[in-house]
């Protein structure tokens, strides 16, 4: 139901999900000859073993913001919409029992919960996604201190420019933007007005080159173009390699947070680096306080499986922190 009466620091929009990770040992990966447009591969026509199969309940881009959100501490909700179903009711049950404010969730009848499958291979993983088409409405929601929308389905047009016409209503509140696939796919001028509107965006690499039509490497040249599109602040993420940061007339680096030991899973570390770093201003700290814990809960995130098991408390930082080798700085470039 609508109608929520505190202020909320933190507000995701987004699907929900869950997601059954199942474990491949009998595969193999292909690449071209530059180790790029990778096909997981698997034999056609066979019984293809599998170890075992976990069950996530309430994940997604913004679910897992929220999440994250709220265990660092801040009063945090979702906007999303579900069937009226078990799957539902468990994913629901996971929100409340992480404290994220469930009074913007939209419970359907007739139609069923998204449930994607996760065929996970090494430490990477390949999706099957399928996002249920509901009558959505963007509620009213008051003014939330911060707004963080990530993926949502591809029947959702009409919903992002509600939304759009709600923020212009409300220029006291700031908008983080971590697009999902379908909203890379709309293109920009379907939903300009979010561009335009957002003070955090938010992307990897791969992403920024396709939401720009611009293949180029030249990671200040991206920064540039995606702030034309309006962000105050533009942070692309590369991976194993950093995240690189322009806002104003600066640009600056942050290396990665090293890994205690190999990653297990790479679901949902690139989710744990854009909540933490939105998360943490809207905590009041600075832009450096918050490069330096983003890299953090995706380091932590990637030791677990499923994209919030390792997602950390606030209490926790503090010691990693203590822990880093000198040069976890960032930079200016």
């Amino acid at each position: 139901m609508f109608g929520i009466k505190k202020q909320l620091d933190f507000l995701a929009v987004g699907d929900i999900t869950t997601d059954a990770f199942i474990r491949l040992k009998d595969a193999n990966v292909n690449c071209d000859i530059n180790h790029e447009n990778c096909q997981l591969c698997v034999r056609f026509g066979d019984k293809v073993p599998y170890e075992f199969v976990e069950v996530v309940r309430a994940v997604g881009n913004s679910p897992n913001a929220a999440v994250a959100a709220a265990r660092l501490g801040l009063a945090s909700g979702l906007v999303t919409n579900m069937g009226a179903d078990q799957n539902g009711t468990e994913c629901l049950d996971v929100l409340e029992g992480e404290k994220v404010d469930t009074s913007y969730v939209t419970r359907h009848k007739g139609i069923t919960t998204n449930y994607h499958y996760v065929l996970w291979y090494g430490a990477e993983r390949t999706i099957l996604v399928k996002h249920q088409n509901y009558p959505r409405k963007f509620p009213t929601i008051g003014s939330p201190k911060w707004l963080y929308v990530s993926s949502l389905g591809e029947d959702t047009l009409e919903y992002h420019q509600e939304m759009i016409s709600y923020l212009e209503k409300h220029k006291e509140i700031k908008v983080a933007f971590q697009p999902g696939t379908f909203q890379i796919n709309f293109g920009l001028e379907k939903i300009k007005g979010l561009y335009a509107r957002t003070d955090v965006f938010i992307c990897n690499k791969e992403e920024a080159k396709k939401i720009l039509g611009n293949q180029s490497d030249d990671i200040k040249t991206l920064l540039s173009e995606m702030r034309k599109l309006g962000p105050k602040m533009v942070l692309i993420t590369d991976g194993p390699v950093g995240a690189y940061l322009h806002e104003n007339e600066n640009f600056w680096f942050m290396p990665p947070y090293p890994d205690p030991k190999p990653p297990i899973n790479r679901t949902g570390a690139g989710d744990a680096y854009a909540s933490t770093f939105v998360s943490a201003l809207a905590m009041g700290k600075t832009i450096e306080e918050a490069m330096r814990m983003a890299p953090i809960n995706s380091m932590s995130v990637v030791q677990k499986v499923g994209a919030q098991k390792g997602l950390l408390h606030l209490k926790d930082f503090d010691e990693h922190l203590a822990k880093a080798p000198g040069n976890y700085q960032i930079k200016e470039i």
